[in-house]
């Protein structure tokens, strides 16, 4: 029997983003594990439960969250439950919030050093013809998408300048900021930290779309997952440096999981997820796998990781 304690954990997914399936899909593999683990769980929905754990916070020694989007990865959720004393996994609020807005992250990554697509965020108030100049001097094909949405939803790759009102349109919807970037077209990777420690390079290959959309991460078979990743030492290196840069640049504990693309043997670096998916085709169990986590392990760490800022 292991001498493990048992631990009463309140998991959390759902929420009302646009990635709430995801969410809920992540959770059943995390219920599973706290079951292998002999904890004890209650699940929350923060779209319906929240004044219910709030009350009952006490019953709890921590929350483990499989949260994605605005509302569950941007720093809110995150500071109703410092308000209620229950620690968490993942970045805090200050971290939650700067790694959402793809605008500001972008600013941070320059800042620690690293390389990044060239990109600006624009508003509605902007006007399309802002846009369209700015455009102009990038060059086409564009990367239009939200500023603070994961899953690379209401992401469209502009190819020529009268495809741009359309992408702002999709992004608007979603948004009121919007990243317009340079595409760079290369080999799309992606760099795990558990622990303040860089896991295994993981290259993402779709099969069926030119970029990793929301379809291709979420639909088995439609994207390759190499791990290691097949890219050479010094490549390998330079990705988990960056991958910790980016982690720390953005104030974030516990783990990560940074998005980068390999283009002429530079490494560019793109987005980091708080949060980063717990569904069977996820990128950081996988990278956790190869170092040596089973699933179950993986949630364990996050825990003790957790209850480590309890005391």
């Amino acid at each position: 029997m292991s001498s493990r304690p048992v631990l009463r954990v309140a998991l959390l997914a759902g929420g009302k983003s646009s990635e709430r399936e995801v969410s809920l899909k992540g959770a059943q593999a995390v219920k599973k594990a706290l079951e292998a683990l002999g904890h004890k769980y209650e699940f929350f929905d923060p779209a319906t439960d929240l004044f219910e754990l709030a009350k009952r916070a006490k019953e709890f020694d921590c929350a483990f969250l499989v949260m994605h989007g605005p509302g569950g990865e941007d720093g809110t959720l995150q500071g109703f439950l410092d308000s209620i004393g229950l620690p968490y996994q993942g970045a805090g609020v200050l971290g939650s919030a700067l790694a959402m807005h793809k605008g500001i992250a972008k600013e941070l990554y320059r800042l620690a050093g690293l390389k990044v697509p060239e990109g600006q965020v624009f508003t509605p108030e902007d006007g399309l013809e802002k846009v369209k100049a700015w455009a102009k001097t990038l060059g086409y094909p564009l990367v239009v998408k939200p500023a603070t949405q994961g899953s690379s939803i209401g992401l469209t790759i502009a190819k020529q300048e009268s495809e741009l009102p359309q992408a702002l349109e999709k992004a608007y919807a979603i948004d009121k900021e919007v990243l317009v970037e340079q595409y760079l077209k290369g080999r799309e990777i992606t760099v795990g930290i558990l622990d303040e420690e860089p896991l295994p390079v993981v290259e993402i290959v779709p099969k069926a779309s030119e970029t990793f959309d929301y379809t291709t991460k979420y639909t088995p078979g439609l994207a390759e997952e190499i791990c290691p990743a097949p890219i050479g030492e010094n490549l390998t290196k330079k990705a988990q440096e960056y991958g910790l840069k980016a982690h720390k640049a953005l104030k974030i504990r516990h783990y990560s999981r940074t998005d980068m693309i390999i283009k002429d043997e530079e490494i560019y670096v793109l987005e980091t997820n708080t949060i980063p998916g717990m569904t069977e085709t996820s990128l950081l169990p996988l990278a956790a796998k190869v170092a040596g986590y089973s699933f179950e392990g993986l949630i364990q760490k996050l825990l003790d990781l957790t209850l480590k800022e309890k005391f």
